[in-house]
């Protein structure tokens, strides 16, 4: 295996497979094909597709895209060895870049964290993009508790599962957010990332950067309703104790696709564990 030059005609042809919208994966594979040994194959096409990503960005006047966290490729295993745990691929989109997984906690794992969230519930705030300040809304009716990160030894734990399973460091990420929905309780569609135009996420942006990912862990399993709803990807994500929704956002840019949100809880009651990924170390 070697790792042949990377000239102007293949970096072109990267560009075009980009362009057209071909997956990094199959043209990492074409590389292999042809002889590229495998970490020299995907670190090239990283590379190359994130220059285009620039270009293009530069050309449309568009933030600039940055690395994310990329646990699974398509069409890559069903099951992910998360260190001490063993985490299944149940649902794979490519743009907006969504993965459903099963399993990623225990059932005992749920439980203890409600317990941790139950006694310290508040109304749940969302930051008020002019002041930076935390602030009731109406489309978000969830009560909340937030936790500092590694809180205790669950939370360091299943921190350290997150960190192998995602490939992204422990210190990068926001500590635990548990939330309840009641009946009727709902977060109507939203983008996770701080929108720069707005003068209040100047300094929450400077405390680790911006967010890149998501990771929505469900806790418990509401009777109905609840789901997790991506509108333009037209695709809902059932709420079922134990699995988690996990999403990407290269851009804080409407470009993502990242519009989400969490549907009415119909019957019953919904739990359910948030973990931002931000680019940096978050303090």
């Amino acid at each position: 295996m070697n790792t042949p030059i990377l000239s102007s005609d293949l970096r072109a042809w990267i560009w075009q497979q980009a362009k057209s919208g071909r997956s990094p994966q199959a043209v990492v594979e074409r590389l292999l094909a042809s002889g590229w040994d495998e970490q020299s194959a995907i670190d090239t096409v990283e590379d190359v597709v994130r220059e285009f990503l620039a270009e293009h960005a530069r050309q449309n006047d568009l933030p600039l895209p940055v690395r994310v966290p990329a646990p699974t490729a398509l069409n890559d295993a069903a099951v992910i060895d998360a260190g001490d745990r063993s985490v299944h691929v149940l649902a794979s989109v490519l743009h907006p870049r969504i993965v459903v997984f099963g399993g990623l906690l225990a059932g005992d794992e749920c439980d203890a964290l409600i317990a941790l969230g139950r006694d310290r519930l508040m109304r749940s705030n969302v930051v008020n993009p002019e002041s930076g300040h935390d602030e009731v809304h109406a489309g978000r009716t969830s009560e909340g508790a937030s936790l500092q990160r590694g809180a205790n030894a669950l939370c360091r734990r299943i921190e350290d599962r997150f960190a192998r399973l995602l490939e992204w460091p422990v210190e990068n990420g926001e500590g635990l957010q548990i939330l309840r929905y009641a009946a009727g309780a709902e977060y109507r569609p939203h983008h996770d990332y701080f929108d720069p135009a707005h003068p209040g996420m100047k300094s929450i942006v400077a405390r680790g950067g911006q967010r890149v990912a998501s990771l929505v862990l469900y806790l418990s399993t509401p009777a109905r309703g609840g789901a997790t709803t991506f509108p333009e990807a037209g695709l809902e994500v059932a709420a079922i104790k134990g699995n988690a929704v996990f999403f990407t956002y290269d851009r804080p840019h409407p470009m993502t696709r990242t519009l989400h949100g969490g549907a009415p809880v119909l019957e019953g009651e919904k739990w359910v564990a948030t973990k931002w990924l931000r680019e940096r170390r978050h303090e």
